[in-house]
């Protein structure tokens, strides 16, 4: 399993990397700053062997709560809307530091589920991502926690990136939560659950798993990861799920040494 991981890392050029709240919060809820500058610094590398990354970002209201402690219960809309807000200056703060560290330019794009039904408006996405890693520069993206509503809400950003990597007609998507993959079972409950490293059906991927609730900081779970994989492989790109935790996540997965689930794309 590993050499096809890391066959799909190599022959990938165009990537896009979503990192889940879980990934960047410590156990405290606070910003993990050490993983982003080792996460930039990982970029670099592949940037260099000539790939084009997008990421989609997570932890806006973590950053928001890391900033306004006193607000962090507050569950009323308006109050979680404007955590996001203050959260976002935060989260491209720690992301545009850490990939200056490592010489490069990052650039941020807020969507809601409208820019992605709208022609014109994708049409504008997908020219501006084209741009942008064209020039080296690196997108980081988020969902418009700030204004979207349930109504106009992609919801996650598991789907986030699967509709941006489908716009981008990139060659991967990683998924980064804080599981190493899909399991048969959850394995912080059933100390006998499986990996699953390789899914070729996701209809039987689904009658052969359970499927458990959401994590405490992030918006989706298990359900979303395999809703984005079902978006991305009809389209010919397949999709790996990985643990962020993972010191030099994606270093491991180029070279082998990590594990995770690889969805490989319809074709």
């Amino acid at each position: 399993m590993s050499e096809t991981i890391s066959t799909a890392l190599k022959n990938a050029r165009k990537i896009v990397i979503k990192i889940g709240s879980n990934t960047l919060a410590k156990a405290d809820g606070t910003q993990n700053i050490e993983f982003m500058a080792s996460f930039a610094r990982q970029c670099k590398k592949l940037i260099d062997q000539g790939k084009q990354l997008a990421v989609v970002s997570s932890g806006a209201q973590v950053s928001g709560v890391s900033t306004l402690k006193e607000w962090a219960r507050k569950k009323d809309v308006h109050f979680r809307q404007a955590l996001a807000s203050i959260g976002q200056v935060e989260l491209m703060a720690q992301w545009r530091k850490a990939f200056n560290d490592q010489g490069l330019h990052i650039g941020q794009l807020l969507f809601t589920k409208e820019d992605f039904e709208d022609s014109h408006r994708s049409l504008n996405i997908r020219n501006t991502l084209f741009t942008l890693a064209d020039e080296g520069v690196v997108p980081i993206i988020n969902e418009n926690d700030s204004v979207s509503t349930d109504e106009f809400a992609i919801g996650d950003n598991d789907n986030l990136s699967a509709l941006t990597a489908i716009l981008w007609s990139a060659d991967l998507l990683i998924l980064f939560s804080d599981i190493d993959g899909i399991f048969t079972d959850n394995p912080k409950t059933n100390k006998n659950a499986k990996l699953i490293e390789t899914v070729n059906s996701i209809p039987e991927l689904r009658a052969s798993i359970t499927i458990g609730e959401t994590n405490a900081f992030g918006t989706g779970g298990i359900e979303t990861k395999i809703q984005a994989a079902e978006k991305t492989t009809v389209y010919g790109i397949p999709m790996l799920l990985a643990n962020g935790s993972t010191e030099n996540i994606l270093e491991k997965l180029s070279s082998g040494e990590a594990k995770g689930t690889l969805f490989t794309a319809d074709n």
